[in-house]
């Protein structure tokens, strides 16, 4: 969890900690801290900064909200806890949970703290590098830990109010709308055909599981020594929900052009050994219990929709002087791209 855009930075003055009640709180949560000890800022993530803590013979992890005025709804570090908590204990791979502190007086917001997980972060999903059998097993890897998420019994591991009751995607159709309003910082007209096209053509709900919310290669820890999950890292955007919501995130990835990052678009096949979206879907349905998906393209446009409001929510807090990584204002400057595809799979959809 060093390479990449996971590598720590110094702390800027912005960012800094109280150390002497942060360190009184790590001493009552953390098995094995220790003083002395420092911390640095893990330099990946726009949305809740997280830090690397070290000390004699350990490390955590302590993710909490940003400084300053953010948006109703957003950063959820309790839930992004409360998930993981309840995770753990049923062998789904996740950091161990240490503590949440909901009190302010600590650091100036809530936080939490969970086990630092070494192993490799892989930022590109092209996977350079590998051989064509090694990308394969770490694809098969991914998609059985995300059928594994997808079929854990939610009641038993505590979290059956996880997400409210109704369909999933009329209510994140909804979230999203109003997220968007909230950072809107100009009109789209893309958005506003999205906005008023999606809640009329909401597909039909039959499953409900625990949901990501960002499932891609880069929010994930692998094994040093091969393609097995150590960590499913980033439940900021859990819920219970559709999973079909997750899957066909998963999907994107599949439609979107190689970009450094998680698009495999022209790169699937045996010289590869990227994985194809057909493979890909009989390797889920499988594992899952399904006889196949329905069509693609509204769901498509649903996840653009919903990161073009992620992207939005950026660029508003680059405008408000709280954005939390340097690459804050690149990716905002995707909102347009992220709005016309989504408006071009509607299309696809019947729009």
């Amino acid at each position: 969890m060093t390479d990449g855009m996971l590598g720590t930075v110094a702390v800027e003055l912005k960012d800094q900690l109280d150390t002497t009640r942060l360190g009184a709180w790590l001493g009552d949560h953390v098995p094995g801290f220790t003083p002395p000890w420092n911390y640095s800022k893990f330099a990946g993530g726009q949305s809740n900064p997280t830090y690397r803590i070290d000390w004699q013979g350990g490390a955590a992890v302590l993710r909490r909200k940003p400084f300053g005025p953010i948006l109703p709804s957003a950063h959820a570090v309790e839930r992004e806890y409360r998930v993981i908590a309840g995770l753990h204990p049923t062998g789904f791979p996740v950091p161990a949970p240490y503590g949440l502190c909901e009190d302010a007086a600590v650091i100036g917001t809530s936080f939490y703290v969970m086990e630092m997980v070494e192993g490799r972060t892989l930022w590109d999903g092209a996977m350079p590098g590998m051989t064509a059998p090694e990308r394969r097993a770490h694809y098969d890897a991914m998609v059985d830990t995300l059928a594994a998420l997808h079929t854990t019994d939610h009641v038993a591991a505590g979290l059956g109010d996880y997400g409210k009751p109704g369909n999933y995607f009329e209510r994140q159709v909804g979230r999203w709308t109003k997220q968007y309003r909230a950072a809107e910082t100009e009109r789209m007209e893309s958005v506003e055909r999205l906005i008023d096209w999606l809640p009329r053509t909401l597909p039909e709900q039959t499953a409900t599981s625990i949901v990501h919310g960002d499932y891609r290669v880069d929010n994930m820890i692998f094994a040093n020594d091969g393609p097995r999950v150590l960590a499913v890292l980033d439940w900021e955007l859990s819920t219970l929900g559709d999973p079909l919501a997750d899957f066909s995130y998963f999907l994107m990835n599949w439609v979107t052009e190689p970009e450094g990052r998680s698009g495999v678009m022209g790169l699937t096949g045996p010289d590869t050994g990227i994985p194809t979206i057909e493979e890909v879907v009989a390797r889920y349905c499988a594992a899952t219990g399904r006889d196949g998906l329905p069509q693609l393209d509204w769901y498509f446009a649903y996840n653009l929709f919903r990161l073009t409001g992620i992207v939005q929510g950026i660029k508003r807090r680059i405008i408000d002087g709280n954005a939390s990584s340097a690459k804050a204002a690149q990716t905002a400057a995707r909102v347009y791209g992220l709005a016309d595809a989504a408006w071009a799979f509607a299309q696809r959809a019947g729009a």
